[in-house]
């Protein structure tokens, strides 16, 4: 493995401990659930940070997929101030 595989890995570890955390603490709260372009834009920030360790000489389909995940993102926010 190399250092960069490395910091993607505990990127990963670091993430899944964080969803857990909020999990747990999130318990008796009002649920707000993801809309599906939220989940979208999620999924692409995964398949980012995946395709680093896949593809890690070709780093323009990694930013790529985090610029596409920004883009649907921000696309969410605008949606979501326009039904306000």
């Amino acid at each position: 493995m190399n250092t960069s595989q490395i910091y993607i890995t505990i990127s990963i570890v670091v993430l899944a401990i964080i969803a857990l955390l909020v999990f747990f603490l999130n318990k008796n709260r009002k649920k707000k659930k993801l809309t599906p372009l939220t989940s979208l834009a999620f999924g692409f920030v995964l398949a980012g940070i995946f395709s680093f360790s896949i593809f890690g000489e070709n780093k323009l389909i990694g930013y790529s997929l985090f610029g596409i995940a920004i883009i649907l993102g921000v696309i969410d926010i605008i949606m979501k101030l326009k039904k306000k």
